[in-house]
């Protein structure tokens, strides 16, 4: 069965370049040229992954994306033509799973759009039930993918999740952010390694007392990041 991928985007052009090449890469694609009509096509369920444009008449990206996440765990891939940090963050911080900004290659397009599906699905079919995580104050449920910091639960976008997940079964390592970028978005040299920088930040704001003095996830200046177990 054809993967399927929702485009919602205003421009017919860019909305059809992007159909053109992800249908020649063999996925079954539909177009949405306005924001209501994009999220009530997004929560129909019928669909495994999002491309969402941020500026959109009726309803914006930002407002879609909220929706989408409080309903349904698929990938969800924003598109900017603007690259203020304060556009990346708020698209992140909402629960999308990567960003991509105009102009770009339809090619790096669809090898988003594939790396995405591909580590998707092996999250979905890895079915072995996994034990809870500690370290310090901070314990992770893998299976129901909750989060707490002591004791109280947190709320974690789907990728900030990942990220947590993957650096707790990793204590005390190294990793750059295209490391980072590659283990958790599945691709290298594709995107703006930018993405592991926001996700980073949100996450010390949420798992840390006080974020701007780290004591779990700690940056080494030229290196990368580690959680300190």
């Amino acid at each position: 069965m054809k993967r399927t991928v929702l485009v919602v985007e205003d421009e017919s052009a860019i909305a059809e370049l992007e159909r053109d090449y992800l249908e020649m890469n063999g996925f079954q694609t539909e177009i949405a040229v306005d924001g209501e009509q994009g999220l009530h096509l997004s929560l129909s369920g019928n669909f495994d992954m999002i491309i969402l444009d941020v500026m959109l008449p009726k309803l914006n990206g930002f407002e879609i994306c909220k929706k989408i996440r409080a309903e349904l765990d698929i990938p969800i891939l924003m598109v900017t033509a603007r690259r203020e940090d304060i556009d990346i963050v708020r698209g992140l911080g909402l629960g999308a799973d990567d960003y991509i900004t105009k102009p770009f290659k339809p090619s790096e397009l669809v090898a988003r759009v594939k790396a995405h599906l591909s580590r998707y699905e092996r999250l979905k079919g890895s079915g072995a039930s996994s034990a809870e995580l500690e370290i310090r104050d901070l314990r992770l449920d893998p299976d129901s993918r909750r989060a707490f910091v002591r004791d109280e639960e947190i709320v974690l976008t789907t990728k900030e999740f990942d990220l947590l997940h993957f650096l707790v079964l990793h204590p005390n390592h190294v990793f750059s952010k295209d490391q980072l970028f590659e283990r958790l978005w599945g691709a290298s040299a594709l995107g703006d390694t930018q993405t592991v920088t926001v996700h980073i930040r949100k996450l010390r704001e949420k798992i840390e007392e006080d974020s701007a003095n780290p004591v779990y996830i700690e940056t080494l200046w030229g290196a990368g990041y580690r959680l300190r177990s």
